[in-house]
């Protein structure tokens, strides 16, 4: 029997845990999360990897 498990279910556990456990703060949580979306190419892919996109312009201009 196969079992399939969404890549971003996986990310979103395993953000979760990282932050109940306190290995990693929010902010870090979310980016872990915002680039599991953008690895299971979900329907959030697209405007995920433009906000990315955004942040690294803004950061990489200052």
């Amino acid at each position: 029997m196969n079992v399939t498990i969404s890549v971003a279910a996986v990310t979103f556990v395993v953000t979760v845990v990282l932050v109940w456990t306190k290995r990693v703060g929010v902010g870090t949580a979310l980016i872990v999360w915002l680039s599991g979306l953008t690895a299971a190419s979900t329907g959030l892919a697209g405007p995920v990897n433009s906000f990315l996109n955004a942040v690294v312009t803004a950061v990489s201009s200052h």
